[in-house]
This record gives C-alpha cells, sequence and structure tokens, in this order.
C-alpha cells in the first residue's frame, strides 16, 4: 500500500514538474505566440500597428457605396483631426448617400463656410440642394464650384448641367431619376442614386 502510494506521488511530481519546464520553456520562446508557415490556426492581433486614418476608409467605403461605415470612419477621423472641411465634407456627403438630406446639407453647409475655396464640398452641397428641390440656389452653388475647380470636374460640369436643365423646365409633371455625382477630395466622384 505504501509502495503504491509512493509511486503515484512520484508519476504526479513527473507530471507538475513536465508541465512546469513546458510552461517555463513556452514563456521563454522569443516571438511567443506567432503564426507558424503552415499552421491551420489563425494568425493573431498585431496590436503594434498603426491604424488606417479615417479619411482613407470613409473615402474607400463611400466609394463601395457602404455609407453607414462610411459615417462611422470619418466620425472616427474627427476625433483625430477635428472637424476640419474634409471630415465634414466626408460626413455630409456619407449622409447623403444614407439620404439624410437635412443633416447632409448642414454639414456640407459648414464643410463650404469652414473652407470656401474648396469645390468638391460645394458640389456636394448642390446636390443635397438639388435632393431637397432646392433647385435655385444648387445651381448658384454649382456655378461657384464649376468656377473655383476651372471647369476640370466631369461630375461638378454634368451636376451643373442636370441643375440648369431642371430649372429651366420646373413644369415637368413626371418624377426624374436624376444621378448626380458626389465628388471627394483627389478628384474622384462618388454616384448618388435613388435607393431602390
Amino acid at each position: 500500500m505504501k509502495t503504491a502510494s509512493r509511486a503515484a506521488s512520484a508519476r504526479l511530481l513527473t507530471v507538475a514538474v513536465a508541465a512546469s519546464a513546458f510552461a517555463l520553456a513556452a514563456a521563454c520562446s522569443p516571438g511567443g505566440l506567432r503564426q507558424e508557415k503552415g499552421s491551420p490556426w489563425a494568425p493573431g492581433d498585431n496590436h503594434r500597428q498603426q491604424a488606417e486614418d479615417g479619411l482613407v476608409v470613409g473615402h474607400r467605403l463611400m466609394a463601395a457605396g457602404e455609407h453607414e461605415l462610411a459615417l462611422e470612419a470619418f466620425t472616427r477621423a474627427a476625433l483625430d483631426h477635428g472637424l476640419t472641411a474634409e471630415v465634414l465634407s466626408g460626413m455630409g456627403s456619407a449622409k447623403l448617400g444614407l439620404r439624410r438630406l437635412g443633416q447632409a446639407e448642414d454639414l456640407l453647409r459648414q464643410a463650404v463656410d469652414a473652407d470656401p475655396a474648396w469645390p468638391e464640398p460645394m458640389n456636394n452641397l448642390g446636390v443635397a440642394l438639388m435632393e431637397r428641390g432646392k433647385t435655385a440656389e444648387a445651381v448658384q452653388v454649382f456655378q461657384r464650384a464649376y468656377a473655383l475647380d476651372n471647369g476640370e470636374s466631369d461630375a461638378i460640369r454634368d451636376n451643373l448641367r442636370l441643375a440648369l436643365a431642371k430649372l429651366e423646365n420646373p413644369a415637368h409633371t413626371e418624377p426624374q431619376k436624376e444621378d448626380y455625382k458626389l465628388v471627394r477630395q483627389g478628384g474622384g466622384s462618388y454616384l448618388i442614386r435613388e435607393a431602390p
């Protein structure tokens, strides 16, 4: 009986020592937990990496038509950059894509006030005004944006053309589905369409 008890204690001690040695070896390994080539397990998060700028993420999401996620990215960018003209313009454009027209107009007006020489938010403000039925004001805003852009943006020119046509023919009773183009910094554009 005594021998069986000693043998069980010896096995228990051997297992405890082996477990301690394994834990010590794992703790002292140079890379910690890392992904080995060919491993079936997913790699862990790298919390040391620099996060992507919220403005860049927001513009990418807008281009992909993910307006809600873009709004979240622009809101996060406001924490890093403050409420700059670009952040306000991005937030307003995302709200416009979500068909929150009143909020979009307010944000885009703030963006234009913050940087009156920047044609992109001015164009997007014109789109918001057109969507809200404020055609005469939208034409004026598009004309200012087109002048500031020196006529280089096809999107601004197309929006101005559509707004002028709508202003000249206001008695048109059939609902029209116009595809106005939102413009982002760097010359890219977003297309705003009616939701299905």
